[in-house]
């Protein structure tokens, strides 16, 4: 759990990074000195932005590769200047966005002997999902419960994600969890 402190300073510091994106053309750079020792550990996080309440960009890690100071920058940069959804942000844009961020936890594979019995499994609200079927990939943050409250349909939608159909399914699908929190 971060404290109050240490959320508004990564909030801080995504603002910060779209800015240096603006002006320099790259996320801003880090000094990990400079950051608590809590902020310093290894973590994943997804940055997304709303402008006027409608999603203007989100990008993330998977996967804790990086110390976290530095996964905020480098994704709030990506989620402003990357994601291919969205034409890159402009200076008159950053009066209007909202950010957040999701730290992940560790995703664990699940196990389970059909579609059925994954969907029994599912914590609506709770759990992020990783798909993989071989080379299509897709996760949902927890937070898209709210668009797709019911299991079913939050397994197709993320199927769709990964480029394959609805009604897909394969004993090759692999599915990993995890948990996210998450303040904006």
């Amino acid at each position: 759990m971060f404290s109050p402190a240490h959320r508004k300073q990564l909030l801080q510091l995504a603002r910060e990074s779209l800015v240096w994106g603006i002006e320099k053309g790259c996320a801003k750079p880090i000094q990990l000195k400079y950051f608590p020792e809590e902020l310093q550990q290894q973590a994943a996080c997804f940055v997304t932005l709303h402008e006027n309440g409608q999603l203007r960009g989100c990008i993330g890690s998977l996967q804790a590769q990086r110390p976290l100071v530095e996964d905020v920058s480098q994704n709030a940069f990506a989620a402003g200047f990357r994601d291919p959804r969205f034409a890159p942000l402009q200076a008159s844009e950053l009066d209007r966005l909202s950010l957040s961020i999701s730290v992940l936890s560790p995703a664990q594979e699940m196990s389970f002997v059909s579609e059925q019995d994954l969907i029994r499994q599912l914590q609506p609200g709770e759990d992020g999902l990783i798909l993989q079927e071989g080379y299509h990939r897709s996760t949902f943050l927890p937070s898209v419960w709210q668009q797709l409250p019911q299991p079913q349909e939050f397994l197709q939608h993320l199927k769709l994600k990964a480029g394959l159909s609805r009604d897909d399914w394969s004993d090759n699908i692999r599915i990993f969890r995890y948990h996210t929190e998450s303040f904006d």
